[in-house]
């Protein structure tokens, strides 16, 4: 029996050493569990702290990180609860929006290491490639840019009563601007701005008086050069309830302020009834004179003023964006599936439904806008995803992708300048954005000056040339609301 008993405790001697093989002394043991202890609590800490910055989404609630705890949501349409899912996002939108406003008042006159006189003089030694010089140069002036109100003569202010715009379009020489306000009961008015009072110390444009009104909305416009350069507008008219529309070719002297001895021109208008129009270009070319396409419901019209003849062309999808060469006898077009394909008008058509697309492509939603380059073998195109790619229609691949514009449903126009190497765009986010049409980089954000709204998205003119006088340079007219405001070029850091 002893034999039996010490080989059972040399067993659980064993055991013993095998769960504990190694002996601490209890200083040791005191470290270790005070190292155990403090791991834990940066364990906690740190969950906690992750906690509080990221706080996982419950459906329903709403996560507060100032007050640490969550809220539960109503639906939207709900009155008596305001903390719905629209005011968080709306709110946190005009934080940021009021965050940016102060960051540009407090902007410095020129960006770090932005010297004209440092870049010319590199220049000139031959230290900075032209290119470059080029680039600097134009990011200098879009950072240098500031902000003014500009005052608009119209006898509506004289009574009080500012309409809101709804957007604004330059003619070829930007002396012009087509400007389209809403009106009271669903009516709308639209008219000419004369530009010819930016250029002064307190900027300036005056409204004429002969102003058009509609009950019909202006869905799409463009200057069109019939009788002479920019002579007519062509605009594009829907219902807001019902589908029937037209689309007009006005007269730009309409809205000049006729005397008694002029002749009354509001007779010469040209319109043709349509359904579902959603966009229209008018042919600069020469070889299709006083030509113009419109972009219809899975439809697209030709249609020759002068003698007046009409080729009807049937898509798979809405027409949404429209733009001609004028190098070439091809009209580019941009549908709603964000297929973007270009009609060869060198080659003839017996069927409406069955003719040759020259080039084709598509990006990842609808089509929102066409911007040819002056090398016409590149084309701009923004879609309701918020991507603005550069397409190299010959090879039919994209070549540059433009980061950062934000869109998810509305129709929104991109503004290319060459000259300048910009590319700009408004989001439905209400910024205005800016990059270096070269290398794609965003060079400046602007934001609105009223609160992001549906309604209130920025419409925007960008042109070195605004005013045509030469004494300070313009830049940027932007219409928001009821407002009109010019970020101008500063000309002593140019």
């Amino acid at each position: 029996m002893g034999p039996k008993r010490e080989n059972k405790r040399n067993w659980n001697r064993k055991y013993q050493g095998q769960r504990f093989p190694q002996s601490r002394s209890p200083s040791e043991a005191s470290q270790s569990s005070t190292s155990i202890q403090s791991n834990k609590m940066d364990r906690t800490s740190s969950s906690s702290s992750s906690q509080a910055s990221a706080a996982p989404e419950l459906p329903g609630f709403y996560f507060d990180p100032e007050k640490n705890r969550y809220f539960r949501m109503l639906p939207g349409h709900n009155n008596c609860n305001p903390l719905t899912r629209e005011g968080i996002q709306q709110k946190e939108m005009e934080c940021k929006r009021l965050q940016l406003l102060e960051e540009e008042k407090n902007r410095k006159k020129s960006g770090p290491g932005l010297n004209s006189a440092l870049l010319l003089r590199k220049r000139q030694l031959g230290l900075v490639p032209f290119t470059t010089y080029c680039r600097r140069i134009h990011e200098m002036k879009v950072s240098c840019m500031q902000r003014k109100v500009v005052h608009i003569n119209s006898p509506e202010r004289e009574g009080g009563r500012a309409r809101r715009f709804e957007f604004i379009m330059a003619d070829s020489a930007y002396e012009r601007l087509f400007a389209v306000n809403d009106g009271d009961y669903g009516f709308c008015k639209y008219g000419l701005l004369n530009l010819d009072g930016l250029w002064k110390e307190a900027p300036t444009v005056e409204r004429q008086d002969h102003t058009y009104i509609s009950h019909q909305k202006v869905i799409a416009a463009c200057w069109a050069s019939v009788t002479g350069p920019d002579s007519h507008i062509l605009v594009c008219l829907l219902e807001g309830e019902e589908t029937r529309g037209c689309l007009s070719l006005i007269p730009a002297c309409i809205f000049r302020n006729l005397d008694d001895s002029e002749d009354d021109c509001s007779a010469i208008l040209y319109k043709v009834k349509i359904s579902d129009v959603w966009s229209c270009a008018w042919c600069s070319n020469p070889q299709m004179e006083s030509s113009y396409s419109a972009g219809l419901k899975r439809q697209i019209w030709l249609i020759n003023v002068i003698p007046d003849i009409r080729s009807t062309f049937i898509t798979n999808s809405d027409v949404l964006a429209q733009q001609f060469a004028t190098k070439t006898l091809l009209l580019y077009n941009g549908l709603r599936s964000g297929e973007v394909f270009s009609l060869d008008f060198r080659v003839p058509t017996t069927c409406p439904a069955y003719f040759r697309k020259a080039t084709s492509f598509t990006q990842n939603s609808a089509i929102t806008s066409l911007r040819l380059l002056q090398d016409e073998n590149y084309l701009m195109v923004a879609d309701m995803s918020g991507q603005i790619k550069l397409w190299d229609v010959r090879m039919q691949k994209s070549v540059k992708h433009y980061k950062g514009h934000n869109n998810s449903y509305a129709i929104l126009p991109l503004h290319v300048k060459e000259d300048e190497g910009l590319l700009m765009a408004v989001g439905q986010d209400c910024y205005t954005r800016i990059w270096d049409l070269a290398d794609t980089r965003l060079l400046r954000t602007i934001p609105s000056p009223h609160p992001a709204a549906k309604d209130s998205i920025p419409s925007v003119v960008f042109s070195p040339y605004l005013g045509v006088k030469g004494h300070k340079i313009p830049g940027l007219l932007m219409a928001v609301n009821r407002d009109m405001y010019l970020y101008s070029y500063n000309p002593s850091h140019l």
